[in-house]
């Protein structure tokens, strides 16, 4: 764990108790003596260090030791089109995209994805919470919504598609937005009105689920 999120951060002292304590103390298994770093949600961007002076029966002293201005994000900025697929599918790899290093996931309502699908956002930034936490990363991932394809490409109009062609994804690729489709791909119909983007395949025989698509995509251009 490379930082924990609690909203006093940066005070001179922080008492902790209920559910962080027993993290800290059950899970983690922290003792007096030890360093622990703190952000808090107001300002994630500030690394706060204390040291574990007390534990009680169900609380823990910190005193601060320092704070200072660290940012950790990914070198490069993605942008994923993700057409709709299952929110537990999605639950499952986005703390992977996370700690990758994508920017940003427009999730698009495309003509396979199943209209039940419906996405808890606020369960969406508790996964990526302890992403962040496990990871280093400093910033949420951006996650947004779109209609249909064709009102994301018309906002996006330089979006490389992933899809069955010839063309290959290289290394060293340097993409700005990536759309890729649910499971059973792009319709007839999406697929024509897709033919003027540029598109291109992971160097694979084998047909990948929409998830492993979106985070082999992800990783070959942000890594």
């Amino acid at each position: 764990m490379i930082y924990t999120f609690c909203d006093e951060a940066g005070q001179s002292s922080l008492h902790v108790k209920g559910e962080l304590y027993k993290y800290l103390i059950k899970v983690r298994r922290h003792s007096e003596g030890d360093e622990l770093c703190f952000r808090s949600h107001n300002n994630i961007q500030t690394l706060h260090t204390y040291k574990l002076l007390h534990v009680e029966h169900r609380a823990v002293k910190l005193s601060l030791i320092s704070s200072k201005h660290k940012e950790l994000k990914a070198q490069k900025a993605l942008h994923v089109g993700w057409c709709l697929i299952d929110s537990k599918s999605i639950e499952k790899v986005l703390p992977s995209l996370c700690e990758i290093g994508v920017e940003k996931i427009t999730f698009i309502t495309c003509d396979r994805s199943q209209k039940n699908f419906k996405l808890d956002f606020k369960r969406l930034k508790r996964i990526q919470e302890a992403s962040m936490q496990q990871s280093g990363r400093t910033t949420f991932v951006e996650i947004s919504t779109c209609r249909d394809i064709k009102s994301f490409i018309e906002e996006y109009p330089d979006t490389k598609v992933f899809d069955f062609c010839e063309n290959s994804l290289e290394d060293g690729a340097n993409f700005q937005t990536v759309l890729v489709g649910c499971e059973g791909g792009f319709s007839n119909n999406e697929r024509e009105f897709l033919k003027t983007q540029e598109s291109f395949r992971l160097k694979t025989p084998m047909v990948l689920r929409s998830e492993s698509a979106v985070l082999a995509v992800s990783s070959k251009i942000l890594l």
